[in-house]
């Protein structure tokens, strides 16, 4: 990674703390000027009815977020998709699939049976997780999520997922949650690029649901929130799995040292969950988000486990990575979200399901 990324990253975050950084912040504000109002501009068409939006025939939900990076999506859908399947409904999950070299128009990641019909690589780490996760639920891939809804529609879906869909307003939706990052909700309260917001503040009017994730003691609601707002954590499980599912037991890794890498948005927040989970000889690898593991990247991985005793990764990591092999005992931990209280979002869903009923 070059040194530029991590000063952007920083910049976007928490506003330039260097003179290089100043000046590339105020070479970026033009820009996001004009990205701000082409999103007004674009956001006022729908509103106006002036650009066609599509109305699936089954209730959709729409998980989403206001800024880049991760907010916690995918342990969202995957905690809905189980919800859910658990009240009796057929759901199904469309995604873009980003980060998927996918051709086709729609792509179902797994058969009627729940095998896998396509690579981590073809749609993407995330949908795939899904997938792998919730075997009955199917997961669908499109550019145009429209043709994803269709085809999870002629499938016999009775409820839509709608995995990162805020910004998409070509499909319309029957509730909007959007996931906010508690200790750095807006970044430095810029649009893109010279901050991390892919819409102005007053998108969240449009939201029927705003979900704090990784949020600690203080419990503040975000600016415009005129809907309710829900604080959760991410929490990691404390079952740990070889790249194979086996099971380890907390003998097999306190007290060892380790090798963790994560190709994730925020990679500190699973380092520091690692060690509160009993893990206190730690070698941190941060890699880029949706890391694609190349033969480089794999032997950095050798040649770094050397002088540990095994290597763990996100669950998100490891899907990629089942032709690997490593030295030392590779495993892998699934994150999960935790909920302060559940209420307001469990009366919503059960205002959705009886419709579906």
């Amino acid at each position: 990674m070059s040194e530029r990324r991590p000063e952007y990253s920083r910049m976007v975050a928490d506003g330039p703390q260097s003179i290089r950084a100043e000046i590339i912040f105020w070479g970026l504000r033009p820009f996001s000027f004009l990205y701000g109002l082409v999103m007004r501009v674009r956001s006022w068409l729908y509103l106006a009815g002036l650009k066609s939006s599509y109305r699936a025939k089954v209730p959709v939900i729409s998980i989403g977020n206001l800024t880049t990076g991760g907010t916690g999506k995918t342990p969202m859908v995957d905690f809905l998709a189980r919800d859910l399947r658990a009240r009796g409904l057929q759901c199904a999950v469309v995604s873009r699939g980003y980060g998927g070299n996918y051709r086709q128009a729609v792509g179902r990641v797994t058969d009627a049976s729940g095998k896998p019909s396509m690579t981590p690589q073809e749609c993407g780490d995330e949908p795939y997780l899904l997938a792998i996760r919730n075997p009955d639920v199917p997961v669908y891939v499109a550019r145009k999520r429209m043709l994803g809804m269709q085809a999870a529609e002629q499938d016999g879906a009775q409820i839509i997922l709608l995995d990162d869909g805020f910004q998409h307003q070509a499909v319309q939706r029957d509730m909007d949650i959007v996931l906010l990052d508690a200790k750095k909700p807006f970044g430095n309260g810029h649009l893109l690029p010279a901050g991390m917001l892919r819409e102005p503040l007053s998108a969240l009017q449009r939201a029927d649901l705003i979900i704090m994730t990784r949020s600690g003691a203080k419990r503040r609601a975000p600016l415009n929130a005129g809907c309710p707002v829900m604080y959760s954590r991410h929490q990691l499980d404390k079952t740990i799995m070889t790249l194979d599912g086996e099971q380890l037991s907390e003998h097999d890794y306190v007290g060892k040292s380790c090798l963790a890498f994560a190709g994730i948005a925020k990679p500190e927040g699973f380092f520091a969950a690692l060690r509160e989970l009993g893990f206190s000889r730690i070698e941190e690898m941060p890699l880029a988000d949706h890391q694609e593991y190349n033969q480089g990247i794999l032997n950095r991985l050798i040649k770094s486990c050397d002088n540990h005793d095994l290597i763990i990764t996100t669950e998100k990591d490891a899907v990629k990575l089942s032709q690997a092999t490593f030295p030392k005992p590779c495993c892998q931990v699934a994150v999960k979200l935790v909920f302060d209280d559940i209420a307001p979002l469990a009366k919503m869903l059960d205002e959705i399901v009886e419709r579906c009923r």
